[in-house]
């Protein structure tokens, strides 16, 4: 969306925009400008990408980044980034990489913060992901600040300090693209909304509350704050459902069908029995599929609605209704690790080790087995192989399809928190303490 586009264009060129989206993101496949790669689901079009690896094979460099962070690498052209911060969050960074060499070309220190908020231990200060263009790189660390750089220079084009948000436990959602517009969630203890700015100056474009706020109520029946309870670290994802394009934005309670370009809210679907929804949304055939967070947490698949329907996940859609749960499960769900739809099947690793294979359209198990390990990292798929990286540093992967086979098992470095990037034929992985090129000799 151009910001000085007349109204009655914008609205005109809607449907072309429908035909365009995915021929957009697909210009930027030979990179990883995003999580979870150039769709935001976790697929790579790439051929020859290793099936096992070790310390002494197949990495073609390993260089070390300072401080603690899970943010996901990216990569554009011939550069890697990461973002990083000290241990107790009082400096922040981005660090640009040269993917031919691994030689650390950038290490910007963009923000210093005096009284960093509380991160959980299992949490860093810079977890949120990075989103790359060609000339240009954004980076969130949450309310403690948002920054554009120049790419070539590493000189910062603009930032933003001034979103407040109590994170309580650390932030986590990345920040993604869409036409003109950058938008990240924003779901602390205090309050939750969705922010859109101008990615060419970062200026506000609009600001949407959460339409609902939960809070339970104390002894005197007031309602009493519970950072859990209104806590998410969601990403969110744009995607064309029943010719719209539509965001999709999961707060902690709540899954959200969004107008990106204004921030209205056109459906709903509440499900108060988890909370603190960690992952990005996966699309496929018609669906949306979510995993609901902690607690009672379900993965839903959810058939989108129209303008202003509001339905409760755990109860009967009303007659008429379009917005749907079409099948959940409470079997075996991801917290962290983001699903994965892949040709009519959809994946999941669980934060413990199990991997199910479910049919899409309907719920049914094709697969569940353990395969050990435990896991925060996102699944990629190439190929037609599952890869997924645990925390132990295990990388497993598996056969897509109905039938559950294992095709290869590699152990690297000290474990992965942070999801995998693919350039070429390599993968880029961040452990807990290094980057590492990862391809066949």
């Amino acid at each position: 969306m151009s910001l000085r586009t007349p109204l009655g264009l914008r609205r005109a060129s809607l449907g072309l925009s429908s035909v365009l989206l995915g021929a957009v993101v697909l210009a930027g496949e030979a990179g990883w400008p995003q999580f979870r790669g150039p769709r935001g689901d976790g697929i790579a079009e790439a051929r020859g990408l290793p099936l096992t690896w070790g310390d002494e094979r197949g990495v073609r460099w390993k260089t070390a980044i300072h401080g603690r962070a899970w943010s996901s690498p990216v990569v554009e052209g011939q550069q890697v980034w990461v973002s990083t911060a000290t241990e107790d969050g009082r400096e922040l960074f981005a660090l640009g990489v040269d993917l031919e060499s691994g030689q650390v070309r950038h290490d910007l220190k963009l923000f210093e913060v005096e009284d960093p908020q509380y991160a959980h231990k299992f949490n860093t200060y810079a977890s949120p992901t990075p989103v790359i263009e060609a000339g240009r790189l954004y980076v969130t660390f949450g309310s403690p600040g948002t920054a554009c750089l120049d790419t070539a220079t590493g000189r910062v084009l603009w930032e933003r300090r001034d979103f407040a948000c109590n994170h309580y436990r650390g932030a986590g959602s990345s920040p993604i693209l869409h036409e003109d517009l950058l938008l990240v969630n924003f779901d602390g203890s205090d309050r939750q909304y969705v922010v859109a700015l101008d990615k060419r100056t970062g200026r506000t474009v609009w600001q949407r509350n959460r339409g609902i706020d939960f809070r339970d109520l104390g002894p005197d029946g007031l309602p009493e704050l519970e950072g859990d309870l209104r806590k998410a670290y969601g990403t969110c994802h744009v995607a064309v459902l029943g010719g719209r394009i539509t965001l999709l934005s999961q707060g902690s309670k709540a899954l959200y069908g969004m107008d990106p370009r204004t921030g209205e809210e056109w459906w709903r679907v509440e499900e108060r029995t988890s909370h603190s929804a960690s992952t990005r949304p996966a699309v496929g055939g018609g669906l949306v599929f979510v995993p609901t967070g902690w607690s009672s947490g379900q993965v839903l698949a959810v058939r989108p609605g129209r303008k202003g329907e509001v339905i409760d996940a755990n109860g009967e859609s009303p007659p008429g209704t379009e917005l749907r749960v079409v099948w959940k499960t409470k079997r075996n769900v991801p917290k962290k690790p983001s699903l994965l739809y892949l040709d009519g099947l959809l994946y999941g690793i669980d934060d413990n080790g199990v991997a199910t294979c479910w049919e899409a359209a309907t719920g049914a198990v094709c697969w569940n087995e353990r395969i050990g390990g435990n896991y925060s990292a996102a699944p990629v798929a190439a190929e037609g192989r599952i890869y997924c990286f645990s925390e132990e540093g295990k990388t497993a992967v598996l056969r897509a399809g109905r039938a559950f086979e294992r095709l290869g098992e590699s152990q690297l470095g000290d474990g992965f928190m942070a999801s995998p990037a693919v350039a070429g034929k390599a993968f880029i992985l961040r452990s807990r303490t290094h980057l590492y090129r990862v391809e066949e000799p």
